[in-house]
This record gives structure tokens, sequence and C-alpha cells, in this order.
């Protein structure tokens, strides 16, 4: 199966009105998702939710017997909201919980997956070949080391692939290529370990913040909360390209990279 695009979960919003209620009612309303959604899912109905987490970009809904794996797509959203709420259009998925409240995805797009993962969801193709998570001890300078040897393409791209570390999107990469003093167009393969040392170490320091922080704000996505998320207003470089590098004040470049927009300076980054 192919990758899904970039998209920022809220698992943390969600968790406690899920974990320990009984799933009452899996509704369906519409299963032309990104891929047709399984009936297999109409197991979880009956089912409590025993955990909620998260690999990668993906949500895991675990029960006794099986786990769901939710993706939002381009577009998608996921709210905590009273089961009493009137569906709209584009309202697909609505778990009903026996607490009186259910958890709704919202996908005008249409690009979000609903699934059924079984009893070992993380061998499900789409998980089974995704990279460490960066926010743990998987995580280390020689993972990217040892993965980059050889590697040609940009070192830009080669993080945001979530075969070699998962969550590293688009405007955390900027981010951490920035405060590593590293240019986003050197060959993955020409990094020496000691810069993938302090490489590693700020993509964990800036999905840190972000996550602290409640993410970044992209136009298709809210907190589980409806609220937008506040880590943009410590963006070093991304979307400000022509304006002042804020280490040395010279301007900074807009490129694209792998066809998505890439920001550094071109005196800082070397």
């Amino acid at each position: 199966m192919p990758e899904l695009p970039e998209v920022e979960v809220s698992r943390q919003g969600i968790t406690p009105f899920l974990t320990g209620k009984q799933i009452t009612r899996v509704e369906v309303r519409d299963k032309r998702l990104r891929w047709p959604v399984p009936d297999e899912v109409n197991q979880l109905e009956g089912q409590t939710i025993i955990a909620v987490r998260r690999r990668a970009k993906y949500l895991l809904i675990d029960t006794a017997i099986g786990s769901a794996i939710l993706h939002l797509g381009m577009s998608g959203r996921l709210r905590v909201i009273d089961s009493a709420t009137v569906a709209d259009k584009h309202d697909h998925i609505q778990i009903h919980l026996c607490s009186g409240k259910m958890l709704r995805l919202t996908d005008p797009r249409r690009f979000g997956a609903f699934l059924w993962g079984g009893a070992t969801p993380l061998a499900h193709p789409l998980l089974s070949k995704l990279g460490p998570e960066p926010l743990t001890k998987q995580f280390d300078a020689n993972v990217l080391y040892g993965r980059s040897r050889g590697r040609k393409s940009a070192v830009k791209t080669f993080i945001m692939d979530n075969h070699n570390v998962v969550g590293v999107g688009n405007i955390y990469a900027n981010e951490a290529l920035f405060a590593a003093r590293i240019n986003p167009k050197t060959a993955a393969g020409k990094i020496s370990l000691a810069r993938y040392q302090l490489l590693t170490e700020e993509i964990k320091s800036v999905l840190a913040r972000a996550i602290q922080q409640g993410g970044t704000t992209l136009k298709d996505f809210a907190q589980s909360d409806g609220k937008p998320g506040y880590f943009v207003q410590e963006l070093k470089v991304y979307g400000k390209g022509g304006q002042p590098c804020p280490n040395c004040g010279a301007a900074l470049k807009e490129i694209k990279l792998g066809q998505r927009s890439t920001v550094y300076c071109a005196i800082c980054q070397r």
C-alpha cells in the first residue's frame, strides 16, 4: 500500500475520552475513504477500548480482540463529541461509546483511513516497514548514519522518509536542519556520524517542543478541542524565505526539494 501524506494527529487530546470505554456502535456512513472501510471494523462493537496508541501518523485503538487503525489523510479531523450530534455529509465514521460520546472522523477529501489491524496491528502493511519513533531510545545517530551510507538523496528528503524515522514532517525537517546547521541539499551519505548526532538531538528537541505546544498550525488541522497549534510562533525558518536569518542576518533561501518547500540559510547551513 502507498504511504499517506503528512498530517497532524493529537492522540493526547482524545485518549482520556476513549480509554476504558465500551464501544456500543460503529457507524460507517461512507466506506469510500482512501481504501474501502472493511466490514471487520464492526467487530469493535461491544468491545472495551484498552488503549489508544500512535505509530507514526497512524492512531491505533486497541481492544481485546484487535485494533482499529485510523489516519486523517490530507484534511481529516478526529473529534470526541456527543453521540446525538447531527452528522454532516463529510462525517464518515462515528464510533459511539457507552459514555454518550462518540469519536467522529470528518474527512472532506476522503483521503483518510479506517482499517482493521487485527491482533497484530504493527504487522499491517502500512506499519510494518516504518522506521523508529523519533522520541524513543531506538532513534539515535547510528540509525541515521547507518541507513544513509551510499545514499545520494538530499538529507532533508532522507529524514522525511518514514522508512528511516517517522514523524519528521516538512516543517520539522526545516527547523531541525537549521538548528543543526546542515544544508538540506547535502547528500545524506556524505554527512558524518558527528553531524548526525547533532541532527538527531535537534530533531528530538524540535518535535518535543512542538508536541508540548500543540503542533503547528496547518490550514486543515485543528486539535481535538478545535484550537490551532501554536508551535508556529517559534519557527525560525519555515515559511520565512527571503527574510533575514535569525543567526547571521543573511536572506533565507527558499527552494523545492522533493516537491516540498525548503527554507535555509546558505551561510549558516553547510
